[in-house]
């Protein structure tokens, strides 16, 4: 059975490089109690660079959703273009672009795409939101 999500907060954002920082105090601005406070660094990064490739690549407005059901965050970022992301294998001379889903493989549980029947796709990044155990770090 489905659990209804604990939290919910969606926004849709216009194609302009002033969007990014917009997603990046969307993020930031979740309620501690369904965004424990090790995930807001990480969320915050994995937001900016999924809206900048929705920026960048589709360049169509774009809504970006933050959810949290039981011990799992899910961000969501859905765009309108039907072009999925690839992830590149990076190397010491590769440009500083097309780094981003790297970034998103690292620090997020998985993350995937989502072609949505509209032709649009999401890309979204699962993180656990349960407390890190600082003695075992």
């Amino acid at each position: 059975m489905h659990q209804p999500p604990r939290y919910f907060q969606q926004t849709t954002f216009e194609a302009h490089p002033r969007s990014i920082g917009m997603v990046r105090d969307l993020v930031a601005s979740v309620p501690t109690e369904h965004l424990p406070t090790h995930l807001v660094g990480d969320l915050v990064l994995v937001a900016d660079e999924l809206a900048t490739n929705a920026l960048t690549h589709a360049g169509t407005a774009f809504t970006v959703s933050v959810e949290r059901v039981e011990a799992t965050v899910l961000l969501t970022v859905t765009d309108g273009s039907s072009r999925l992301p690839q992830q590149r294998a990076s190397s010491d001379d590769m440009p500083l672009g097309g780094r981003g889903l790297a970034i998103v493989a690292v620090l997020s549980r998985h993350w995937g795409v989502d072609a949505q029947p509209s032709g649009a796709k999401s890309v979204w990044a699962a993180f656990d939101a349960r407390e890190r155990d600082d003695a075992r770090a």
